[in-house]
């Protein structure tokens, strides 16, 4: 087990991971950024390292400050969070090069679901479903009009480097080809230095279902039950809850089986999330987030286990020591993620002071957030400050608990998405599991909290 561990983050996942990290025993270390100084990631660690300005490319994204800041704080190892460089192959290959163990999924294959045709190719071999399409990157439109011919439209061009909607285009004709097709390489070029697109069916109205899987460097791997985070807005996700309301106890055992033996055949190691796409009773593979997820909480809600200790622990080549027949998931789960944002003007970040924070107890609530009152969200980083974790005997109790914690709450200072909450946990089509990833976007009225 580590002395010391250096965690490459801030906020909320930066908490976490220090909560994580005392309970085995371990000092935490943080880093921060100039606008960081006082956040209360720094206050709670045992040390702390300044690695640069409020600019994350400065500070959080600057490899060689993390990691000199990892010798000078004398760690044993590193743990990267989410975000940042979670998932940034060459860092963790040059952190599996240093002297500090790398507490994430081996970089190489981290390359490989990098490449979301790689990725695809490791699913076909393992027999779990994919979207009909390429799993090479297609060289031209024309093989984008042969596909389309083939397969019918609508149809997607995707960049081979992709994730959170960049890179997707979607071509509903013929006449959209070409130009959909080079804005969807030069997007993949701009954000992931990856030009490569290829293509697949296009999935009108699905719901985006996950599956938590860990694995140890023993072969060993199991999965820990499926999320459903269909309640998102540009493809960014709001809410997530535990068990999925539209899975059936057939096709949930099916897609976290598709899950261990994804990661069986990937050789996964640590903890990772298999994300699924779910419409008209198929579910087909997605893509893979190498790394602990934001709503990793409502899995250890309904688990008992806690995933970030066994990140750690796995890391520190201890083999995972419960079976997958004592993974019994009870009752539901449900994450509200608090931003500084005003919903009602398209979600505008909002940062500021809190002047005024309260977040909700009582039983089944827990509140993982990164801030006191007092404290500033800063406008470098994501507007998230906060996560409320509602749990419950069934899906109809944890809505109650959500609404009664999200009601109690008082924050002050900057406008938050509490509101948008409160208007879902209304909404018949939400309570009716009706909703897919196309909601919020195009059929809710975003109602005005003032």
């Amino acid at each position: 087990m580590p002395d010391r561990v250096l965690i490459a983050n801030r906020g909320e996942i930066a908490i976490r991971i220090i909560q994580a990290c005392r309970e085995l025993g371990i000092d935490a270390i943080a880093v921060y950024s100039d606008t960081d100084e006082t956040a209360k990631h720094v206050r709670l660690a045992d040390d702390a390292y300044h690695i640069g300005s409020s600019v994350a490319r400065e500070s959080y994204l600057d490899q060689d400050a993390i990691i000199e800041a990892a010798r000078e704080a004398d760690a044993d190892a590193i743990h990267p969070g989410y975000g940042f460089l979670a998932e940034n192959t060459e860092f963790a290959a040059n952190v599996e090069d240093s002297d500090f163990n790398w507490i994430g999924p081996p970089s190489d294959v981290m390359a490989e679901f990098g490449e979301k045709t790689k990725a695809r190719r490791i699913m076909d071999r393992a027999d779990v479903p994919i979207v009909p399409g390429t799993t090479d990157p297609v060289e031209s439109a024309d093989e984008v009009r042969e596909f389309a011919d083939e397969h019918g439209y609508p149809v997607a061009i995707k960049a081979d480097g992709g994730g959170g909607g960049r890179g997707l285009k979607v071509v509903r004709s013929e006449a959209d080809i070409a130009d959909q097709f080079a804005d969807a390489k030069r997007e993949g070029e701009a954000y992931f230095d990856n030009a490569n697109v290829y293509v697949e069916r296009f999935l009108e109205n699905p719901r985006h279902i996950e599956v938590q899987i860990l694995g140890d460097e023993h072969g060993t791997v199991r999965h820990l039950g499926e999320r459903d985070c269909s309640t998102q807005r540009r493809q960014q996700k709001l809410i997530e809850e535990t068990p999925s309301p539209v899975l059936d106890d057939e096709t949930r055992e099916e897609i976290c089986e598709a899950a261990r033996r994804g990661a069986d055949e990937a050789g996964y190691v640590n903890a990772g999330t298999f994300e699924f796409l779910y419409e008209d009773g198929e579910f087909f593979f997605l893509e893979v987030n190498a790394r602990i997820q934001v709503e990793h909480a409502i899995t250890e809600a309904v688990t008992g286990i806690d995933i970030v200790k066994w990140q750690i622990r796995i890391a520190d080549g201890e083999e995972l020591s419960f079976p997958q027949s004592a993974v019994e998931p009870r009752g539901a789960a449900i994450e509200f993620r608090i931003n500084a944002e005003k919903p009602a003007d398209d979600f505008s970040p909002m940062p500021g002071e809190l002047t005024t924070y309260r977040p909700p107890t009582g039983i089944g609530t827990r509140v993982d957030d990164a801030v006191n009152q007092g404290d500033r969200v800063p406008p470098f980083y994501d507007s998230m400050f906060a996560k409320f974790i509602v749990s419950g005997e069934d899906r109809h109790e944890a809505i109650r608990r959500g609404r009664r914690a999200l009601a109690e709450t008082t924050i002050e200072g900057v406008p938050t998405t509490i509101p948008f909450h409160e208007q879902m946990l209304a909404d018949e089509r939400f309570l009716n599991a009706e909703h897919t990833t196309k909601f919020v976007d195009e059929e809710l009225d975003i109602e005005r909290s003032e």
